[in-house]
């Protein structure tokens, strides 16, 4: 299932500080910026409520790292989950597959990090756009998630990751994207977890 949390304003600090685990406590106290440290305690308090939700796990989960920085469920690696944030919101899916989720502001458009981070012919689909800002931050969670989901991270050459990327040529992935007055979502995710994925709820903690 997915959740997305964009009240972030009306999080219990200090609440939230005593609800996580250690692991996340120090992760989000190590950022200088209070709103940051919101951000990353709201995004873990989302998969603590999506555990206890789906899976009845009351515990504060901990994390291990992947390779390239993927967190997996020490205790439940079986259950496969994926975390993003932005200025606005922070976001969480849980599946039985693996799954990756983005979710980035509707900023000022840029074109000079445009041409960095796409290809030629995914510009040309910008610019033909009739809304530049919003088609370039569609594509950009699309890499993004699909990233998340395999676990390869920024490593990659972002420019063709949707063009070459194997299981998209294959078609054994799929991407939902929601669009929101000032942030967009995708998900990225297996074929046959469609049916199971094809729903975004709004949750308040």
């Amino acid at each position: 299932m997915i959740y997305i949390d964009d009240r972030i304003e009306q999080m219990n600090f200090g609440e939230a500080l005593a609800a996580v685990s250690d692991q996340r406590r120090n992760q989000a106290l190590r950022f200088r910026n209070v709103h940051d440290q919101c951000l990353s305690l709201a995004a873990y308090r989302l998969l603590q409520y999506a555990l206890r939700l789906e899976y009845g796990i009351m515990e504060p989960p901990i994390f291990k790292y992947e390779a390239h920085g993927k967190p997996v469920l020490v205790d439940y690696p079986d259950i496969h989950f994926n975390l993003s944030h932005c200025n606005e919101a922070v976001a969480c899916i849980v599946s039985s597959q693996p799954v990756g989720i983005d979710v980035e502001s509707l900023s000022h458009y840029d074109e000079e990090l445009v041409e960095r981070v796409m290809s030629s012919e995914e510009q040309q689909q910008i610019a033909a756009s009739p809304d530049s800002q919003l088609a370039f931050i569609r594509l950009w969670t699309m890499k993004e998630s699909l990233l998340k989901m395999t676990g390869e991270g920024l490593a990659t050459d972002i420019r063709s990751v949707l063009r070459n990327d194997i299981a998209l040529q294959n078609e054994s992935v799929r991407f939902l994207t929601t669009s929101y007055p000032d942030f967009v979502c995708t998900v990225c995710f297996n074929t046959a977890e469609y049916e199971a994925l094809n729903e975004i709820r709004p949750i308040v903690l």
